[in-house]
């Protein structure tokens, strides 16, 4: 069986980080290290208006010169979000991730945000279909099914 966004989710949590546009960078990060995720959704009036993330920081705050209590989110984020629904494939969402070379992918259900995955969350979920397959095979060829 092909595990699912909704299936991710149920298993790490819906919890969703937000922050303003107007927000300044260095509130994004303390809120990144705080809540230890690499990465925010930015919402204005629930609305998903882009993300900000670790490289964005590093790309476009460090390496511009720019101060991180002076610049705003909305001036480094990324817009043009890719996002997926729940019942998304965890193998889809590793191909968008792969070709768009993106980490993280907010998960809209119903036009509202219902939770973000990571690169990590897919991995660790493909790996467990493996394995899953993997002992299926093996008490198969071990003659454990009879």
């Amino acid at each position: 069986m092909i595990a699912t966004v909704k299936d991710v989710l149920d298993e790490k949590g819906h919890m969703v980080w937000t922050i303003s546009p107007e927000a300044k960078v260095i509130a994004a990060l303390e809120l990144m290290a705080e809540k230890n995720v690499g990465a925010l959704v930015v919402t204005h009036r629930n609305e998903l208006v882009g993300i900000i993330t670790e490289r964005d920081y590093a790309r476009k705050v460090i390496l511009q010169g720019r101060t991180s209590p002076d610049t705003p989110v909305k001036d480094i984020m990324t817009r043009g979000i890719y996002y997926v629904s729940p019942d998304t494939s965890t193998q889809e969402c590793m191909a968008m991730m792969t070709k768009n070379r993106i980490r993280h992918l907010p998960v809209m259900h119903e036009e509202k945000l219902s939770g973000i995955i990571s690169i990590g969350d897919i991995i660790r979920s493909v790996i467990s279909e493996q394995k899953i397959a993997l002992d299926h095979l093996e008490n198969y060829i071990m003659g454990k099914y009879l």
